[in-house]
């Protein structure tokens, strides 16, 4: 380990470290991680470690909502239709029926927290999103669905009592001399602690900002994903990044999404021409997946030589600031008027569909850590997400990590950190984060091959291999390095073209890759990747 300003920490100077101890340790504040400490019994010591101030990370940029079968029309089987559709062959059935089936609960969970859902004469206001067969997005503030849920969460987590610790940073786990999850080695506000716990839970988010364009905060580096890697956890899906098709043009980053809702009212995406790009590309024209809008707008933006298209809300400028406050106050900033002019959008890193590899109960490779939310894998998206099933995935399994920890006997966090294996990994590292976000843009984005794939490869294997220095910025990047050669071998070895991970060089829909690929750590030597079929149990 090195500490602050990259000098070498020895492990005597971290036996000296603060520590903290807890029955369970929350590494995560979004939807996810604040619905398995609000969910835990009050009998155990719950701790949160939010990585920036609370509200830094994606669950408050949610606009569109929540998905679930609550309409009159609906039904929890016609959602989970809908998802394994948009999953193109590879989500786990057995799994998607949990999501579904616990839906309707996870709004009532979170109604009973306090969140204000948006109404119409007492009933749930339903909005249509692409994928979808039903009008079944739940959301609050008209597009301020994420910001509503974390209040309502942050504010029944804290009646309880539970301490938030902000501005702190997971750098590693510590196993135990039987290889379970025991500890953590955490900088808080830039000092090293150690955690003692029983249980961990990573719900530390995706690694958006991998790419350059990207609609995720700057707190999305996948840092609970490399930790997890790095104990010998193993990650599952890693190849599928999921691009939101509108995403507003900007020299902003995070970029500023427009959410699917406004093609749900009846906005809907043309060329410079004024022509409609998704007329007849597919069967649901704008609400198509979003895996084939963004694949056609990049390719009619590759034809024309353009680096944008529009999407026209005219049609619904007069509900523009009632609906979608928070869009049109975006659209205000950079002087555009909805209901005169189009707004301009290109497709953007949206969603991490891979993560750390999950049972339904949240349940990881490593015994007594958990993960939930966009950090997990845990078989429901497939190949594509669905619309709006990342906020409920985040509450669903969240409840149900809860509910797996208190049923859980045998609680000790007497662990002597003497007998934790203190080798820390060695990972390649950058000193340019924009190059490797640039270079992801390029070659590992909506459109990949292998030419382009095999460079990003050769550009990860020559940065150097070494202990990182442990300060937040040169662990970020070292995390960022990592996760970024992890998509692009997951990517070259799927040889054939499925939801969001499109080969140019392959283009077809291959039946003997309908299996879901697992990737994990041996020793120094490459990572190790094997096929799982969509249905084999967790």
């Amino acid at each position: 380990m090195m500490g602050d300003g990259g000098r070498f920490v020895s492990w005597a100077t971290l036996d000296d470290a603060p520590v903290l101890e807890c029955d369970v340790a929350i590494f995560g504040s979004g939807i996810a991680g604040l619905t398995v400490a609000s969910s835990l019994p009050d009998s155990l010591k719950i701790l949160v470690f939010s990585k920036g101030p609370f509200g830094d990370g994606s669950t408050p940029y949610a606009q569109g909502g929540i998905a679930a079968a609550v309409g009159s029309d609906d039904e929890p089987s016609i959602h989970a239709t809908d998802t394994l559709v948009a999953a193109v062959g590879i989500a786990d059935p057995a799994a998607v029926a949990v999501l579904t089936s616990e839906a309707p609960d996870a709004i009532a969970f979170l109604e009973k927290t306090g969140t204000k859902f948006d109404k119409i004469d007492g009933r749930l206001a339903l909005t249509l999103e692409g994928g979808h067969s039903r009008r079944r997005i739940v959301h609050a503030g008209g597009d301020a669905t994420g910001a509503e849920i974390s209040r309502s969460l942050f504010e029944a987590v804290g009646s309880r009592g539970i301490s938030i610790l902000n501005e702190a940073f997971l750098v590693d786990l510590l196993l135990d001399r039987h290889g379970h999850a025991a500890g953590a080695i955490v900088l808080i506000a830039g000092e090293v602690h150690l955690v003692r716990f029983s249980f961990a839970v990573l719900a530390s988010g995706g690694a958006g900002q991998i790419y350059s364009a990207t609609t995720s905060p700057a707190s999305c580096t996948g840092d609970g994903m490399a930790v997890a890697y790095r104990a010998g956890a193993e990650l599952a899906d890693m190849e599928f990044v999921q691009f939101h098709p509108t995403v507003l043009v900007s020299d902003r980053d995070p970029r500023p999404l427009i959410s699917e809702a406004l093609r749900g009212e009846g906005a809907v995406l043309r060329d410079g021409h004024g022509d409609l790009v998704m007329e007849g590309a597919h069967p649901r024209g704008d609400l198509a997946p979003r895996d084939v809008v963004s694949r056609r707008m990049v390719e009619l933006m590759v034809a024309q030589g353009v680096d944008q298209l529009y999407l026209d809300a005219r049609p619904i400028a007069s509900m523009m600031s009632a609906r979608f406050p928070t869009i049109s106050a975006s659209l205000r900033q950079i002087g555009v008027d909805p209901a005169r002019d189009q707004i301009p959008v290109s497709p953007a890193s949206h969603y991490s569909i891979g993560g750390v590899r999950t049972s339904v109960d949240g349940l990881t490779s490593v015994p007594r850590l958990y993960s939930v939310g966009e950090a997990a894998s845990v078989g429901i998206h497939g190949a594509n997400r669905l619309a709006s099933n990342s906020l409920l995935e985040g509450v669903v399994f969240g409840r149900r990590i809860a509910l797996h920890i208190a049923s859980t006997s045998g609680r000790s966090r007497n662990v002597d950190f003497e007998d934790v294996p203190r080798k820390l990994a060695s990972t390649r590292n950058s000193t340019d984060r924009r190059q490797i976000r640039l270079a992801m843009d390029l070659y590992a984005g909506v459109i990949r091959d292998r030419h382009g794939l095999e460079l990003l490869l050769k550009m990860f294997e020559q940065y150097p291999k070494s202990r990182v220095p442990c300060n937040q910025e040169s662990i970020e990047q070292a995390n960022m390095v990592m996760l970024s050669e992890l998509i692009v071998r997951s990517a070259l070895s799927r040889e054939e073209s499925r939801g969001a991970h499109f080969r140019q060089d392959i283009p077809d829909t291959v039946n003997s890759w309908r299996v879901r690929q697992l990737i994990s750590r041996v020793g120094d030597q490459e990572p190790k990747i094997s096929a799982l079929a969509p249905d084999q149990p967790s």
